[in-house]
């Protein structure tokens, strides 16, 4: 017997979970608001609800029911199992103080953690030991010195032998290449050189140097190079500032091609096949690969949409972040922290991209035109890709940088900012995908403000949860 009530079960980046118990036909944003109240949190920012499809995380439109991504076993489901929904970061950011809320910044630490212990950087394995020592300050503090003289010396190093285990701060093939005895004793040596960080500078200090790792910040999709291939070797990977191309040979990612927004001349899809084509500079060949489906393809375009998208928004204010991270001293860091985080939310917020999702859907719903009927069938896809749209609508769904829904080109002026941070003020007039809701002045408002606050305040900024 059908049942109208679904049992949902997210997965948080903790380790831990939350439940919720929704309509037979509610959409994603219903449960991201069951999310947001459980958890305390006004907005989660740079998290997306994700679910598991053909072994892959894609994230939900928020405006679409959850039957489309659950199929036909939503309707025939119990409540008694749960469908499982995963809360990952959707976005990542050059630097944490992005994040307001101290609890999502906190989930964001803890992934970011998780992909750490994953990485396959083999060749930036001083950077692991940077970041273990920053993880271990954010979570155990200051590590205490022993009394001094030699005959503590032995005592000392068996203690750092046991105030943490190597697989908790190490990816697997690090531990085995230099030996656990190895991570025990030299990871105390750089973790004693962060006395004094507090917990919170030290997760800030972790996000922006696991923005240096070459598969840390990153969010794999897994495509072929061949539609009739078995194994999907290439993966596309939406970064901080642009698109990665890597190839899976025999387990380690081999960087093919590293563009940036700017190097992006179109993305195209139809059915599983998704093209990129570079800049005319560049002068390489269009790429074109396959999608598990165009259910795939679709998603993967959204995102690197709407990645883009985060990026201009953002950059004014991750700009001045490094202005201050750049002429600010030292014994000044603490203090750069500090800022009126209830003013800078309001402005983020204002400008941030959870407000443009809803005009962003309706525009590539608009685009693909999926039929009521097609959704019914969206598990058959793949033997004919390019039925899931309407005949009479657009066969191609191009997101191209001259189209003004799908823009992704940086043009001149933008080219202009990013060489010359002078243009800082303007910042927020050159949004590729359309005019950004706030005018220039308020990010040149925040920067005057944020360098008030620094200079009145001493004390320790306040959460916004």
């Amino acid at each position: 017997m059908r049942t109208t009530q679904k049992r949902v079960c997210i997965l948080l980046p903790n380790k831990q979970n939350l439940d919720c118990t929704v309509g037979v036909r509610a959409r994603g944003h219903e449960v991201l608001n069951m999310v947001l109240k459980q958890l305390g949190v006004g907005e989660l920012q740079v998290f997306g609800l994700a679910v598991l499809r053909d072994n892959e995380y894609l994230f939900l439109d928020l405006e679409q029911k959850l039957s489309k991504y659950f199929g036909k076993r939503w309707n025939r489901g119990s409540l008694m199992v749960p469908f499982i929904l995963f809360l990952r970061v959707q976005y990542y950011v050059e630097s944490g103080r992005l994040i307001l809320s101290s609890k999502v910044q906190q989930l964001y630490y803890a992934e970011l953690r998780h992909k750490v212990l994953h990485s396959e950087s083999r060749h930036q394995e001083a950077l692991f030991f940077q970041l273990a020592a920053s993880a271990l300050q954010a979570d155990v503090g200051d590590l205490e010195r022993t009394a001094e003289g030699n005959d503590e010396e032995e005592g000392e190093e068996k203690r750092h032998r046991h105030y943490f285990l190597p697989e908790d701060y190490f990816p697997s093939w690090l531990i085995k290449r230099r030996g656990p005895d190895f991570l025990l004793q030299h990871c105390p040596v750089l973790h004693i050189e962060l006395r004094g960080v507090t917990r919170s500078q030290a997760v800030l200090l972790f996000i922006k140097e696991a923005g240096n790792l070459q598969d840390g910040p990153v969010t794999f999709y897994r495509m072929k190079q061949e539609k009739k291939e078995l194994r999907s070797s290439i993966l596309l990977g939406v970064a901080l500032k642009g698109v990665r191309i890597y190839q899976d040979l025999e387990g380690k990612l081999c960087l093919l091609y590293d563009f940036s927004w700017t190097d992006i001349d179109r993305l195209t899809f139809q059915g599983s096949r998704f093209e990129i084509a570079a800049v005319g500079s560049l002068c390489l060949p269009k790429l074109v690969y396959y999608t598990p489906s165009a259910f795939h393809s679709k998603h993967v375009l959204r995102h690197l949409s709407d990645s883009h998208r985060l990026h201009i928004d953002t950059r004014g204010v991750v700009s001045y972040i490094q202005q201050l991270d750049d002429t600010e001293a030292s014994h000044f860091y603490k203090e750069a922290y500090v800022c009126d985080t209830t003013r800078l939310a309001h402005r983020l917020q204002s400008n941030s991209l959870t407000s443009s999702m809803s005009d962003w859907s309706v525009a590539v719903e608009t685009v693909t035109a999926w039929s009521k009927e097609e959704e019914e069938e969206e598990e058959e896809e793949e033997e004919d890709e390019v039925t899931v749209f309407q005949e009479d609508a657009l066969d191609i769904c191009v997101f191209m940088l001259t189209v003004a829904e799908f823009e992704l080109c940086v043009d001149e002026p933008v080219e202009l900012f990013v060489d010359n941070p002078a243009e800082l003020s303007w910042l927020a007039e050159l949004a590729v995908d359309g005019p950004v809701e706030l005018p220039s002045s308020y990010w040149a408002a925040v920067g005057v403000e944020m360098k008030q606050v620094l200079r009145r305040r001493a004390d320790e900024g306040v959460s916004v949860d």
